[in-house]
């Protein structure tokens, strides 16, 4: 009988879909460092969160053979030394690209029409002592005609294009930031930067990628433009971001992510409260469909893994 061990149950609030296969299912709510190699001993399928799992824990763990990530990211598993270890890894994929779009456009439209700054005029009794019938304060910017550079063309990327479309928006996609030659169907790195009114994040964490937008990407930016980051918190420098937001050389930001999660020990970015800068809790995949659809794959990548079938593998 297979034994399976989820190190992180906490960090998916969905039910699970019964996995159809003679099974010992173990959960803990949350596994820390010191407890990894005994909350793991024995399994042969570990399902893995943000659980990080490094070549010194697949030399001691010689019964496993698969780690599920309850993830679309896997930059927490040593992948090299999970291959040189015999040890499969799968991910779960697309599941929130929906979600997270909605989030990026909630973000944008937030942002762009000054939300927290309205909010915040009505509960300081502004508009209650308005001569007029509205209350007017810094001007709202329409979506309609505006240029979005999407960086990165997955799911996630795709999804919020034709949303962004779908508002009249014109979209553009930028290619890697150091590439030697343009793909068909999209615009050079810094020229996307220069002419976006929005530049939104949909970019796995890589070292290649790692403070992809930093003091001199911004400083290419327009001086209202706008930055949405639903992907990963290193693609930014975020002292590099603050320093633009309090000089006026960014219109906004908008950040689902950020580079330490949960800041225990605080961030730059949390330090400051602004109206052009709205954070939440990594909080857009979280959508109800998004869930189920994420439980489902995940339930469904171990099973195929068992009955010899592997899919979802990023090793």
């Amino acid at each position: 009988m297979t034994s399976i061990v989820f190190l992180d149950r906490a960090s998916l609030p969905a039910a699970l879909p019964a996995l159809p296969l003679p099974h010992h299912w173990q959960d803990y709510p949350n596994t820390l460092p010191a407890q990894l190699l005994s909350h793991a001993a024995g399994a042969e399928v570990l399902i893995s969160n943000k659980v990080a799992l490094r070549a010194e824990h697949f030399a001691q763990l010689p019964a496993l053979k698969l780690v599920a990530v309850a993830a679309t990211g896997v930059n927490q598993i040593d992948l090299d030394a999970a291959r040189a270890h015999g040890v499969a890894v799968c991910n779960v994929r697309d599941y929130g690209a929906d979600a997270v779009a909605e989030h990026a456009m909630m973000l944008m439209l937030a942002l762009s029409r000054n939300l927290l700054g309205y909010r915040a005029a009505v509960e300081a009794g502004e508009w209650q002592q308005a001569e007029q019938f509205c209350l007017y304060r810094p001007p709202m910017r329409d979506l309609r005609g505006r240029t979005l550079a999407v960086l990165g063309r997955g799911a996630i990327g795709d999804a919020l294009a034709d949303k962004a479309r779908a508002f009249g928006m014109q979209v553009i996609h930028a290619e890697r930031k150091d590439a030697t030659t343009l793909r068909d169907g999209y615009v050079p790195f810094a020229q996307a930067l220069a002419c976006a009114d929005v530049v939104s994040l949909h970019l796995p964490l890589t070292d290649a990628t790692r403070q992809l937008i930093g003091a001199a990407e911004l400083a290419q930016m327009k001086p209202d433009a706008l930055l949405i980051n639903t992907a990963r918190g290193g693609l930014v420098d975020e002292a590099a971001l603050l320093a633009a937001l309090q000089a006026g050389r960014l219109g906004g930001a908008g950040l689902d992510v950020l580079s330490n999660e949960p800041p225990r020990d605080g961030n730059v970015l949390l330090s400051v409260n602004r109206p052009n800068l709205i954070i939440t809790p990594h909080a857009a995949w979280q959508g109800d469909q998004a869930l189920a659809l994420m439980a489902q794959q995940l339930i469904d990548n171990i099973a195929a893994f068992l009955r010899g079938a592997p899919q979802n593998r990023v090793a």
